[in-house]
């Protein structure tokens, strides 16, 4: 891959990287329509998923459903948005600090994902004993 063509795709990453920030500042603000928050709370959660539709380790397939699944729901989310509060919502996140700072986002998510590990011990593998 060209220099070129890895310094596109870095700046496409990092204008995703803006917009998600942008989507889950949305989906805590109020003002935001019930259909958007709905979207971007798919968006989010999908983003922050380890569990992808098509698994990663599938060669080309697996990275695909990065590359064309996340930007459209990123921009279906956006487009739910009112131009107006996208802007005002764009330029507080640009203002405040970065959310990417905050580790303790992760705490629901990582919580989801024990509790569904200690539902499936406790019925597959705590009967053996």
């Amino acid at each position: 891959m060209s220099k070129v063509n890895l310094q596109w795709l870095q700046k496409k990453v990092q204008k995703l990287k803006r917009e998600t920030l942008t989507i889950y500042a949305a989906l805590r603000d109020k003002r935001t329509p019930l259909i958007a928050k709905i979207f971007a709370a798919i968006t989010v959660a999908y983003l922050f998923s380890p569990i992808d539709l098509i698994p990663d380790f599938i060669p080309v397939l697996g990275l695909l459903d990065d590359l064309i699944l996340v930007p459209i729901l990123i921009k279906v989310t956006i487009s739910l948005i009112p131009n107006e509060l996208y802007d005002d919502i764009k330029s507080k996140i640009n203002a405040e600090e970065s959310l990417q700072k905050k580790w303790y986002l992760a705490i629901p998510i990582i919580l989801i994902y024990s509790v569904l590990l200690l539902i499936l011990y406790f019925k597959f593998f705590k009967n053996e004993t």
